[in-house]
């Protein structure tokens, strides 16, 4: 099979890898810590994974800004991005 189109660079496949073991970390906190739903700063009841989606979607839209905008490296925004997802997890 031939995934060369797919352009399957190192980055690339860790990112993936990554995001899945986030879900497989968090299926496991989730059998092994039952969590009730709580409210934060946006006033709606989030879980973890909740809090989860909302920080990789949070964070899609910071990476796409910054290359957009921004003339720095990327890596700034992965900072940027993990400053976000603390926020996220501590407050909403």
């Amino acid at each position: 099979m031939n995934l060369q189109w797919m352009a399957w660079t190192a980055p690339t496949a860790i990112f993936f890898a990554v995001i899945a073991g986030l879900l497989v970390l968090f299926t496991v906190l989730a059998i092994l810590f039952p969590e009730t739903p709580r409210r934060g700063i946006l006033r709606i009841e989030t879980t973890r994974g909740d809090r989860l989606f909302i920080t990789l979607l949070g964070s899609a839209y910071i990476n796409a800004a910054w290359l957009a905008l921004s003339g720095l490296p990327q890596w700034w925004a992965l900072g940027l991005c993990a400053l976000y997802a603390a926020a996220v997890f501590r407050w909403v």
